[in-house]
């Protein structure tokens, strides 16, 4: 049986009165790709900030990777990597400055990150490219690097926040190639997205709606129990209920 790379139980944050994240359960299996849905301020981004260490929850059980939220936050983040559609790379470093810079962040040795940042230009096609400024390249090859410089200290699980905003469909279609390239080596993947098609692509989803989640099964199964050809229109369903909003 696989086992769990993030366990939540009852799960809860409050600022004040307002409850963000209402009592969430759910388990996250090793080499899964995890699509965590929500419209803005059903209180995804306050969960996925506990899940990586940077917030204490209010009560409630969580572990990432092994590691409690509460005790162990520090361990959390040196086994997970993130990635964010809105800052991931330092645009005034080169290819290279910055896979090393992340790299040395991440614990990686001068031996680890010289033969790594070599095999990953290699990979990526960037040996031209390598010893430019990350500022002059295309928004698919910052989120594609970025990805890559995520997962360069093989971490238990990686978390992609909105990864694919804002790039054209051919480059999202072949990142989508090297999320399941890393979920085949093992790495867990708990991705957030506006795109409803990339629900798609995911083993299992969850929507959250007003702080719970709301529906949770394979895109499949979801579509059935809503009756619906797609993830769009489930989507839809649930996020009609809503009562708050950002």
């Amino acid at each position: 049986m696989t086992k769990s790379v993030i366990h939540t139980e009852g799960l809860t944050r409050k600022f004040g009165d307002f409850v963000a994240v209402n009592a969430i359960t759910f388990d996250v299996k090793e080499g899964e790709i995890f699509g965590f849905l929500g419209a803005n301020g059903a209180g995804k981004t306050t969960a996925m900030r506990i899940l990586c260490g940077l917030l204490e929850p209010t009560s409630g059980k969580a572990s990432v990777a092994g590691y409690d939220v509460y005790r162990q936050n520090e361990e959390i983040k040196k086994h997970i990597g993130y990635m964010s559609q809105k800052f991931s790379l330092y645009e005034n470093l080169t290819v290279r400055e910055n896979i090393q810079f992340f790299g040395g962040i991440y614990g990686l040795t001068r031996k680890e990150l010289r033969e790594k940042t070599a095999v990953l230009i290699e990979r990526l096609g960037l040996n031209q490219e390598a010893d430019k400024l990350v500022g002059s390249l295309p928004l698919g090859w910052k989120q594609k690097i970025s990805f890559s410089v995520a997962i360069l200290h093989r971490p238990k699980v990686v978390f992609l926040d909105e990864p694919t905003g804002g790039v054209d469909p051919i480059t999202r279609r072949q990142f989508w190639d090297m999320i399941y390239e890393a979920a085949h080596e093992g790495i867990t993947v708990f991705v957030t997205t506006h795109y409803m098609d990339e629900a798609e692509y995911c083993d299992r989803v969850s929507i959250m709606v007003d702080g719970t989640i709301a529906a949770l099964d394979t895109p499949s199964g979801l579509k059935k129990q809503f009756q619906v050809e797609s993830m769009d229109e489930v989507f839809l369903q649930l996020a009609r209920g809503a009562k708050r909003g950002e």
